[in-house]
């Protein structure tokens, strides 16, 4: 009983003290500073031992200008103490009160301190960071690493160089300090993506490649590789970064897994030529089914999606062949669907690809695979305007695998598909529900489309104009592009007032761009920055001229005004840090 009462008073003293010491912050940071050092001293002489509590004392005198008092202080901590971290602020005292010689004179002996006893060196560096006394701060890290190999502040160093603009000994800090920390790669580069651009011929780019070049030769390590790697794909130069990965796989072969990223992001990137070689490299040298089976649906995709209608056939084939020489198996589901949606979507056989696919759901296999083949079966349901059978396969989906990422991804297409039908009000009932799916780009995709139904189911009590929307929208679906933009067109002609015309402009203009007419698409846009630039399609319709601009009609200057205005006017869009960066590329800044 009586060490429990013991540990009862010792949690309310340490309560206590904590508040007193939450007070005294509080007082020092709203300008306080008479109360501030009241509470100071008082925590100070109930814990000696405490520095922290006599630097907040020393603070407060500077902020009081009573600096003979914190000199007087500091003296007297300095005669007790062996820790020089009190030189520096003694240093930093006489530096507020304008004397510099004495100040420098209490800086370099805190310096020669570490000369004697190493082990100060952090605690003396972090003071002279504190104070913003950067080359201080460096000779103290460099030094006591010098003294003390075991020690490791290159990562205080990286921080120093890269505020004093010293780029290449900030990027030799950062790599020295992930030769034995590995883990703080992902943080390094984030760091890294500051300094570089997307050109490599750019300096800091130029200072990168030489730092990790010289750590190659001098110091073979894959994580070199792997960063250089990095960097050709910051620099789009994928020809040399697929040459670092087949290094690293050379060294070590049961590490391809930078090699298929490598073909998601030149896939992404629309770099058909590369693409095509590195998924070769992948079937000729992966030793796992499913990563071989992947890379041949994306070397089928890409081919389909830069093919004539003429070699559709010949594509016919290689699915067929692929199929007999892997089988009809749980392990090629992946390559089953993506067989039936070329069967749906290219050869504009629906009915082939689903016999196929329900031929695919009699393989005995787990109900996540099951679930993909029914997703897949009713998107080309839908297609065939089949609704009340695709929402079948849906709920089916919902049923089966509650809650995970696959049945919020159902519920999403219940939800398309009701507002395909024109049933507004099931659909956004289920939208509702998606808002706070776990997955970001689910939930994105249903708050696009309640507010979609939401904005126009009022303004019209027949919901005329989003009925005709969400069939143009399906025509979309169907790659029924012509007709879908002559459905746009009769809501852009007959419904001027309404609030959709902006949701008609853009949709429109997307799809002139999948038919390349970009200038039909510029003009949508256009109207959309002329007359809607207060609506929430705003930054859309900013960042996809941008686009056009940048990538198809050769007006960077323009692309760049319209980069600024996501930039300088629309900083909570999701195209905002994609602007930022292609606008600085633009702009051609120097990255520091």
């Amino acid at each position: 009983m009586r060490g429990v009462l013991l540990i009862c008073v010792f949690l309310i003293s340490t309560f206590g003290f904590s508040q007193n010491e939450q007070l005294a912050l509080n007082y020092f940071k709203n300008g306080e500073f008479e109360k501030a050092l009241i509470s100071y001293k008082k925590l100070y002489e109930a814990n000696k031992g405490n520095s922290n509590y006599l630097l907040k004392i020393v603070q407060t005198h500077q902020q009081l200008e009573q600096f003979n008092l914190a000199e007087a202080l500091l003296l007297n901590q300095i005669e007790r103490s062996k820790n020089p971290q009190y030189l520096v602020e003694l240093g930093y005292n006489f530096q507020l009160k304008e004397e510099e010689d004495k100040a420098n004179n209490y800086y370099n002996q805190a310096v020669l301190k570490i000369e004697e006893n190493p082990i100060y060196a952090f605690g003396v560096a972090r003071r002279f960071e504190e104070h913003a006394l950067l080359d201080y701060a460096a000779k103290v890290y460099e030094r006591g690493m010098e003294l003390r190999p075991e020690s490791n502040y290159n990562i205080q160093l990286a921080r120093i160089y890269g505020e004093q603009g010293k780029v290449e000994k900030m990027f030799s800090s950062y790599i020295n300090f992930l030769e034995k920390n590995a883990n703080y790669t992902i943080q390094a580069k984030r760091i890294f993506s500051e300094y570089v651009s997307e050109n490599g011929e750019d300096e800091n780019n130029k200072l990168l490649r030489k730092v990790l070049l010289k750590k190659i030769q001098t110091q073979p390590n894959i994580l070199w590789n792997q960063l250089l790697s990095w960097l050709f794909i910051q620099q789009k130069e994928y020809s040399k970064a697929f040459a670092q990965e087949k290094a690293i796989f050379k060294r070590k072969q049961e590490t391809i897994i930078g090699i298929t990223d490598l073909a998601d992001i030149t896939i992404s990137e629309g770099n058909r030529e590369i693409a095509n070689e590195i998924l070769t490299f992948i079937i000729n040298n992966a030793f796992d089914l499913n990563t071989v089976l992947k890379a041949h649906k994306d070397i089928l995709d890409l081919e389909t999606k830069y093919a004539l209608k003429k070699d559709y056939n010949k594509i016919n084939q290689k699915y067929k062949a692929l199929l007999e020489e892997f089988g009809m198996l749980p392990q090629t589901i992946d390559f089953q669907i993506s067989y039936a949606n070329f069967l749906a979507f290219y050869l504009n056989d629906a009915n082939a690809a689903i016999t196929f696919l329900k031929k695919s759901l009699k393989i005995k296999s787990s109900r996540f695979l099951q679930a993909k083949v029914k997703l897949k079966l009713g998107d080309i349901l839908v297609f065939q305007e089949k609704f009340n059978e695709a929402l079948i396969y849906f709920s089916q989906i919902q049923t089966s695998l509650k809650n995970s990422p696959i049945s919020q991804e159902a519920r999403f297409r219940v939800a398309k598909t009701s507002y395909y039908k024109g049933d507004f009000k099931w659909a956004e009932s289920q939208l509702k529900i998606l808002k706070s799916s776990t997955s970001q780009l689910i939930a994105n995709d249903a708050l696009d489309l309640k507010l979609l139904i939401s904005d126009n189911k009022y303004e019209d009590s027949l919901q005329t104009a989003l009925k005709l929307y969400a069939k143009a929208d399906l025509m979309a679906f169907q790659n029924k592009t012509d007709k879908a933009i002559s459905l746009l067109d009769k809501i852009l002609k007959e419904h001027k007032t309404e609030t959709i015309i902006d949701q008609a402009l853009y949709k429109q203009a997307q799809l002139f761009e999948s038919k390349q007419l970009y200038k039909k698409a510029e003009d949508n846009y256009l109207k959309m920055i002329a007359n809607y630039k207060e609506d929430i399609l705003a930054d859309d319709a900013y960042f996809a001229l941008a686009e056009l601009y940048l990538n198809h009609l050769a007006q960077p200057e323009k692309a760049k005004v319209l980069y600024e205005q996501i930039i300088f006017n629309h900083e909570d869009s999701i195209y905002f840090v994609e602007a930022r960066k292609k606008y600085r590329a633009l702009r051609g800044d120097v990255i520091n």
